[in-house]
């Protein structure tokens, strides 16, 4: 008894000790459009609209905004109460749906300064990270993790693939204050590593030596060739010759078809180009390495990880297809928090939101089905009139003949 109530009390206990920063989950109807703002820095701006969409899980839960316009930009952003992540973990969470089955679009959030003017922002911008999906055809289908550093947008080294099929997918980045990270699908990890390592923030540790040069007896042939093998003295023998039996053709002139030669073979006694035989090289060195220094500019950085203005979430991206739903929003510092939130929230509804999806696709090929064999049907009654017609004709055909016939003969008769 004791152990069940400690379960249950776990979650509340972990978020009792978690900070969150931002959490949109779009559960009171209408009231994000009091939260979220348009930017006005372009007039023909998409809409999003609130819907759970075709198939969803719950309603309810699954209700998100959804890109409602193709061939848009998209701006839309919600601000929260300024933080610094220094000495702190850093979580981004947020379901993307593509039930559009997208060809060519952005899923993917940006985290602002609070500096950032709402009604004026646009692709350009400053922003401190990007993450999420991002699909345009069958050679991008990743997921950006982009760190602003020192005015410039880094973006990993690595290629993490992202989700393409129609359903809700939960994306997470973590940012640790030991410049570690780690990138999460579904609650699973997908990428890690060091943000030293995985983005070209600094310059490298190492450089080549400038110094440093090859030795000119430096000698890279693992084989040479062989000083003492010759080439035989039959071995020169012409690629092509003329045929042997070949015999000119009796009707052959040559005050008008000229001097007659027959025509050529292969040489069957042909070898090719000659070359020497091949020995392992005394003097080989192995291939030579440029010898590498300490970079003088490299200066190791601490706080790669840190930002010290959090104040906004965006959406900024761009869409062919329209029918995304972005939904969960959360920025916390604790992971365990944001696992378990993606587990209350995404795991919920996706079991059943696949159910509804394969239930739609059965009942439209069940139509489709039907549709076909009407369609078949009809064509048959069809074909069944064309004939019906066409014996019709024939008959007609028949009897105009027979008729011609009998006043054939009567004008012959009567001729006669």
């Amino acid at each position: 008894m004791i152990a069940r109530l400690a379960l249950r009390l776990l979650p509340a206990l972990v978020a009792a000790h978690a900070a969150v920063y931002f959490k949109e989950e779009f559960s009171d109807g209408d009231g994000w459009t009091q939260r979220w703002v348009e930017s006005k820095h372009k007039s023909d701006y998409g809409k999003f609209t609130l819907t759970a969409g075709k198939f969803y899980g719950d309603a309810e839960k699954s209700k998100g905004i959804q890109t409602s316009q193709g061939g848009h930009f998209y701006a839309q952003s919600a601000r929260f109460e300024p933080f610094s992540n220094k000495d702190k973990t850093l979580v981004i969470q947020f379901t993307v749906k593509h039930e559009q089955s997208i060809d060519c679009g952005g899923g993917y959030i940006k985290l602002f300064p609070s500096s950032l003017d709402q009604s004026d922002m646009h692709g350009e911008s400053e922003y401190n990270i990007m993450f999420g999906p991002d699909i345009c055809g069958p050679p991008t289908k990743k997921v950006h993790v982009i760190f602003s550093y020192n005015g410039k947008n880094v973006q990993i080294n690595k290629d993490i693939r992202c989700k393409d099929d129609v359903h809700t997918h939960l994306y997470t980045l973590i940012v640790r204050p030991d410049n570690t990270y780690e990138v999460k699908i579904d609650n699973s990890k997908v990428e890690s590593g060091s943000l030293e390592d995985d983005w070209d923030f600094l310059p490298p540790k190492k450089i080549k030596d400038p110094d440093a040069k090859k030795p000119e007896d430096w000698d890279e042939r693992a084989k040479i060739d062989d000083p003492e093998d010759t080439k035989p003295e039959d071995w020169d023998k012409a690629e092509h010759i003329p045929d042997p039996d070949a015999v000119k053709p009796e009707d052959w002139d040559e005050e008008m078809d000229g001097e007659w030669e027959p025509p050529m073979i292969q040489n069957p006694e042909y070898k090719g180009e000659w070359k020497p035989r091949q020995i392992d090289n005394p003097d080989y060195k192995g291939k030579w390495v440029h010898p590498e220094i300490d970079n003088p500019d490299y200066n190791p950085d601490l706080n790669l990880y840190k930002y010290d203005d959090h104040g906004v979430i965006g959406l900024d991206l761009w869409q062919v297809k329209h029918g995304t739903i972005f939904d969960n929003f959360l920025i916390t510092d604790d992971e365990k928090y944001a696992e378990e939130h993606g587990n209350e929230t995404w795991g919920a509804i996706k079991d059943a939101e696949k159910k509804m999806k394969e239930q739609q696709d059965e009942e439209e090929r069940k139509k489709q089905e039907e549709e076909d064999k009407k369609r078949k049907e009809e064509g048959g009654d069809d074909e069944a009139e064309e004939e019906e017609e066409e014996e019709d004709d024939d008959e007609e055909k028949v009897e105009i003949m027979d008729t011609d016939m009998e006043e054939d003969e009567k004008t012959i008769k009567d001729e006669l």
